[in-house]
């Protein structure tokens, strides 16, 4: 296994329409794992919630997330990313960011209606590095 690699050796995974599991942390230290839409951009992971969302409720109050994203197929790359979030409840920020991922993920179309479809009930979490852990299998003959 290859580790330690930079994003751009990861190829076009964060490009693709993956879901990402986003880990938050109960007030007891337990951990909610939660399958969600992303986007990566400027170093870090974007993704859009309900204000009201437990992931929300769980970060406010920890002020710590991981981020998972990885593929199915050979060379089964993947890329962790865990740290301190931010968040941003600017509305117009967060439909907007909605918007880029709904559509990459729904086609153009589909994924401007959904996104209107939430109308302001959004918020915004960005989870950049961090703790940056990267991975694939390029080099296991048996695996790639």
């Amino acid at each position: 296994m290859r580790k330690n690699l930079t994003v751009e050796e990861l190829g076009d995974l964060l490009d693709r329409p993956f879901n990402a599991i986003l880990a938050t942390y109960r007030r007891d230290g337990g951990v909610l794992l939660s399958p969600v839409w992303h986007e990566w951009a400027d170093g870090g992971f974007t993704v859009v919630t309900s204000p009201r969302d437990v992931k929300m409720r769980h970060i406010e109050r920890e002020r710590r997330a991981a981020i998972v994203v990885a593929d199915h197929e050979p060379p089964f790359r993947g890329i962790e990313v865990s740290g301190t979030p931010t968040v941003d409840h600017n509305v117009l920020v967060a439909q907007a960011a909605m918007q880029r991922i709904a559509s990459r993920y729904l086609g153009e179309q589909r994924g401007r209606d959904y996104a209107d479809s939430l109308g302001e009930d959004v918020a915004l979490i960005r989870l950049a590095p961090g703790a940056l852990r990267t991975w694939d299998f390029a080099d296991d003959a048996a695996l790639a």
